[in-house]
């Protein structure tokens, strides 16, 4: 398979999800990626161990997705980097380094010495990259957010996915949702950085906020929020809308089937004789796309009674063949055995550190067609006194950095 990024490294300062993601896709695509690890405390994320109500891990296993997820492919250094030592460490490792990935504060960054100033002073023509919750400018430069804050919640998709006709706000659809598809803007960002520096010499800043990633993902609500100068119109949970062959429809076995043909005249033919109900075709309320859309609710009633009458695998198949665009709504699990998504190496084996073969969802981008090839996440600090090594340091000065607490 093409690696785009094979010969790039990245030098990741980060925990959690949101910029580790990207650093698991420049992973995916190829880079060497070095994980910094705090010496004792390692990633925080790694004390997550309760997720969705669920247990986050299997016992006598090292594999734990939570970390898998945003952590493949890379190597863990533990360095504790308010050690001067530690510092020195990373200095050099950022000397050859193209890219630097942090979502430390900046407070932080400045106190560690992994501010821009410090790192761009060592190596010029590296990639600072930042992810943050609210962006490098403004009153909360330094405030630190989470997907459910910045991207979800203020970033404009909460609002949108909540019903008028609610007591409650909806939730994200899934853990760490903002912070994977920010990582991925992060991703995309660093490979046009790179791209200007490979044509000018240049190294750039790379800032992506969980906040703009938001506003993004629901620009077409805020750019007609824009146009016409207010809050858009809240809608119920069963919008009723011109147009039945759109919106959910209930199952036998209480599944969805989600429709979506914008042009309900092309598909009314062939949707209802795939449903077995043909004569809806002539029923003088519907022979016309301008009366089937006048006679909205009408036909919404019947394909309604319709769906419920048969299960959700029923539907899959007498729908296969259709014309009109449609999905059965998935659940985790569904996803994980999508067809689509195993045709095209989306789902991908990875071997665990005790040799099992497991599976992860791989990053979306396919380069010529080929399935991305997954290794594991590290344990915490695997691969300190490799990296270290490859530094030039012999056995007696790694053993000195780890009595002074500053590497593990």
């Amino acid at each position: 398979m093409t690696k785009p990024m094979e010969g790039i490294r990245v030098l990741e300062v980060a925990q959690f999800t949101f910029v580790p993601a990207a650093g698991a896709v420049l992973a995916d695509w190829g880079a060497d990626v070095i994980k910094v690890e705090h010496a004792e405390k390692g990633d925080a994320q790694r004390g997550l161990t309760r997720i969705l109500g669920l247990n986050g891990f299997s016992e006598g296993s090292s594999f734990v997705p939570i970390m898998e997820g945003p952590n493949r492919g890379k190597r863990s250094i533990g360095l504790a980097l308010e050690h001067e030592g530690a510092r020195e460490v990373l200095y050099e490792l950022a000397r050859t380094s193209d890219v630097f990935l942090t979502n430390f504060l900046p407070d932080a960054r400045e106190r560690l010495g992994i501010d821009m100033e410090h790192i761009r002073a060592i190596n010029p023509k590296i990639i600072y990259t930042v992810g943050s919750g609210f962006g490098p400018l403004g009153p909360e430069a330094g405030k630190g957010g989470y997907d459910a804050t910045a991207y979800w919640a203020r970033g404009g998709s909460a609002d949108a996915a909540t019903p008028s006709d609610t007591d409650f706000l909806v939730n994200q659809p899934g853990g760490a949702y903002g912070d994977n598809i920010g990582g991925m803007t992060i991703a995309g960002g660093i490979s046009a950085a790179l791209f200007h520096r490979e044509r000018t010499g240049e190294g750039s800043v790379v800032d992506v906020s969980l906040l703009a990633t938001g506003a993004w993902a629901s620009q077409f609500n805020v750019n007609l929020a824009l146009l016409t100068r207010g809050p858009l119109p809240k809608h119920p949970r069963h919008i009723k809308t011109r147009n039945p062959l759109t919106g959910v429809y209930r199952t036998a076995d209480e599944r969805w089937l989600s429709l979506s043909m914008l042009q309900p005249a092309r598909y009314w033919a062939g949707f209802v004789t795939a449903i077995g109900r043909e004569d809806l075709i002539k029923d003088e309320r519907f022979d016309s796309g301008e009366k089937l859309m006048q006679n909205a609710s009408g036909a919404r009633e019947e394909i309604s009674g319709v769906i419920a009458s048969r299960t959700k695998d029923e539907w899959v198949d007498a729908l296969a063949d259709i014309e009109g665009q449609w999905s059965v709504v998935q659940n985790a699990w569904d996803v994980a055995q999508d067809t689509s998504l195993r045709a095209n190496g989306q789902i991908a084996a990875v071997v665990d550190a005790e040799g099992v073969e497991r599976e992860l969802v791989t990053s979306p981008v396919l380069f010529d067609r080929a399935p991305v090839a997954l290794t594991r996440a590290p344990l915490f600090a695997e691969h300190t006194d490799e990296i270290l090594a490859e530094l030039g340091m012999n056995d007696e000065q790694v053993l000195e950095l780890k009595i002074a607490g500053a590497a593990t």
